[in-house]
C-alpha cells in the first residue's frame, strides 16, 4: 500500500536557484504541451495523445530559443506530459474540467522518479545537485521502505515542501471493536453523530478574515509589476496557507479519533459541488471543508481496516424519524427539534439524521439493503416544532 508523507524543506541559494528553474520549465512544456494539444484539435481535428507530445519535447529541446530546458532534469518534464495526459483522461471521463494552464504565482510542482533522485543515510539528492535537501523530518519514514518518487512543491507564499511516497507494506490495522457511528455534517456544528455528540465548526476562514480583508486592500492599492505589489502578494498567500493549514490540521485530528474509536463509520456523500452554487451558504459551505472530511475518512478506513459507508445523498436522514421510520413531507431548515406525528417521539435534527445514517449505513454493510426508501403515499403531516414556533435558520 502506497503512502506519502509530506515534509517542509529550507532549500540553499544555489538549490532554490535551479528548482525554481525546473518549476518554471515544468509549467513551460505543460503549457506548450496543452497549446499543442488544444489547437490540434480545433484547427485540425487530430487528437494528440503523450507520445506525441514526448517527441514534440525532444524537437523543443534542439531548438536553439529553448536550449535552457537541457539545464534540468528531463525526469519533471516527462512527468508533467504524463500528468497532463492524466487531466485529458479526467476530462474525457467527465471526472474534472478542460485542462488549465500553468501561472508563475501559483508556485508549482515537480516531480522527480527514482532515476531522478538518491535516498542513501537518510538523506534525498535530487538530480543535478550535489548537496542533500535540508528537509524537517516532523516523522520518520519507517524502515525498510523506499521511496519510489517525490514532489518538490512550491508554495505562493514561498513555502517549500517535499512529498515522498513509499510502499508501506508495515501499516497495521486497528484492533477490531464492535462501535458503529454515523456522521450527519453541518455548519454550525461540523459533525453530529449518532452518539448525540457534537463537534463545533472552527470556521477558519471566519477567524482570519479581517487580517485577510486588511492584507487584500492593501495589495489592491499597489502598482501592477512593482516589487511591493509582490511583497504584498505574499502577505495575502501566507494568510490563505494559514487558514488552510489551520482546517486541514483539525480535520486531520477529528478524522483519526473518529477511526480510532469505531469500526464501522456511515456518513453522506453529499454533492458539494452543486451545494456551493447557493449562494448564501456557498462560503460556509467551502469553510467546513466536508469533503476533504470525507476525503481523509475514506483512505484513514482503507489503511487501518475500518468500514466507511457512503450513503445516498437523497436519503431522508433529516425527515425521517428515527424510532418508527415515518417520513414527514417537508422539513424547513429553520426546524431544528421536532416531534414525529406518528409516534410522538422528539428529535433533535441532526442527532436524528446521524442515527438514520448509521442504520442505512448497517443496512447497506450487511444486507446490500436499499438506502432511499419511499415516502408513503398515506402520511402527509408536517414536522413539528417542539415549541410550536418558527426557530432562527441555522448559521
Amino acid at each position: 500500500m502506497e503512502k506519502a508523507f509530506s515534509y517542509r524543506f529550507y532549500p540553499t541559494t544555489e538549490q532554490e536557484s535551479l528548482l525554481r528553474r525546473t518549476l518554471g520549465c515544468v509549467r513551460l512544456v505543460y503549457n506548450k504541451a496543452l497549446h499543442e494539444r488544444t489547437q490540434g484539435w480545433y484547427e485540425r481535428q487530430e487528437r494528440i495523445g503523450y507520445e506525441q507530445t514526448s517527441s514534440m519535447l525532444t524537437a523543443w529541446k534542439k531548438q536553439e530559443d529553448l536550449d535552457f530546458l537541457n539545464e534540468v532534469s528531463c525526469v519533471p518534464l516527462q512527468q508533467g506530459l504524463r500528468h497532463l495526459q492524466t487531466a485529458f483522461t479526467n476530462f474525457f471521463a467527465g471526472r474534472t474540467k478542460y485542462p488549465n494552464f500553468k501561472k508563475k504565482r501559483n508556485g508549482g510542482s515537480a516531480e522527480f522518479t527514482k532515476s531522478a533522485f538518491k535516498f542513501r543515510d537518510g538523506k534525498i539528492y535530487l538530480a543535478k545537485s550535489l548537496e542533500p535537501l535540508d528537509i524537517r523530518w516532523s516523522r520518520q519514514i519507517p524502515k525498510g521502505c523506499e521511496p519510489s518518487s517525490v514532489t518538490v512543491r512550491l508554495h505562493p507564499a514561498g513555502r517549500w515542501h517535499i512529498s515522498i511516497r513509499f510502499d508501506a507494506p508495515t501499516i497495521q490495522p486497528l484492533p477490531i471493536n464492535d462501535n458503529a457511528i454515523g456522521i450527519d455534517l453541518g455548519i454550525t456544528s461540523l459533525i453530529v453523530t449518532s452518539n448525540g455528540d457534537k463537534v463545533a465548526n472552527p470556521k477558519q476562514f471566519k477567524k482570519h478574515y479581517k487580517r485577510l480583508k486588511r492584507a487584500q486592500k492593501n495589495l489592491a492599492r499597489k502598482q501592477k509589476g512593482s516589487k511591493n505589489r509582490e511583497k504584498a502578494r505574499i502577505k495575502v498567500a501566507k494568510v490563505h496557507i494559514k487558514i488552510s493549514d489551520s482546517r486541514k490540521d483539525f480535520l486531520h485530528k477529528l478524522t483519526t479519533n473518529l477511526v480510532r474509536e469505531n469500526q464501522t463509520i456511515a456518513v453522506e456523500s453529499l454533492a458539494v459541488k452543486n451545494m456551493v452554487k447557493n449562494r448564501q451558504l456557498a462560503l460556509a459551505i467551502s469553510d467546513s471543508g466536508w469533503s476533504e472530511l470525507i476525503r481523509q475518512l475514506d483512505y484513514k478506513c482503507l489503511w487501518y481496516g475500518r468500514n466507511l459507508v457512503k450513503i445516498d445523498q437523497w436519503f431522508p436522514s433529516s425527515k425521517r424519524c428515527s424510532n418508527c421510520g415515518h417520513i414527514v413531507d417537508k422539513m424547513p431548515l429553520n426546524i431544528r427539534d421536532w416531534q414525529c406525528p406518528n409516534c410522538g417521539i422528539n428529535h433533535d435534527r441532526d442527532v436524528n439524521a446521524g442515527k438514520n445514517i448509521l442504520a442505512a449505513g448497517l443496512a447497506v454493510l450487511v444486507c446490500g439493503a436499499t438506502i432511499r426508501p419511499e415516502q408513503s403515499k398515506s402520511v402527509r403531516a408536517g414536522a413539528k416544532s417542539l415549541l410550536g414556533k418558527k426557530q432562527k435558520p441555522k448559521s
